[in-house]
């Protein structure tokens, strides 16, 4: 489920008979959750919990956060690092390019 760039993923909870969401990407200190018995409900539940944190953060002078900035940093062994790095030059692109394609192909599939 999309809205304004926020994504959630959506549940049910058999026990009590709701459809449940949380928006993924966000810090844990910045949780968005909703709920609806129907999935009409659980749409305007999500589109409201999203208007809410939007309209709230500027209330409070904070910016609202996406999901993601489109800047990722990453720690891995030096062997790992040495042959992306092989791999992008042998490919024609950037490290960066290289990634990005790489991450792109496996979120995708």
């Amino acid at each position: 489920m999309n809205y304004k760039g926020y994504t959630a993923r959506i549940e049910f909870d058999e026990q009590d008979g709701i459809f449940w969401g949380k928006v993924l990407g966000l810090p844990a200190t910045q949780s968005i959750s909703f709920e609806g018995k129907t999935v009409a409900q659980l749409t305007q539940d999500f589109h409201h919990a999203i208007d809410f944190y939007i309209a709230d953060c500027a209330k409070s002078g904070k910016e609202a956060l996406k999901p993601a900035s489109g800047k990722l940093m990453l720690r891995v062994a030096p062997e790992i690092h040495s042959a992306a790095l092989i791999a992008a030059q042998a490919s024609g692109v950037s490290l960066n390019q290289w990634a990005a394609k790489v991450l792109q192909a496996a979120a995708q599939g």
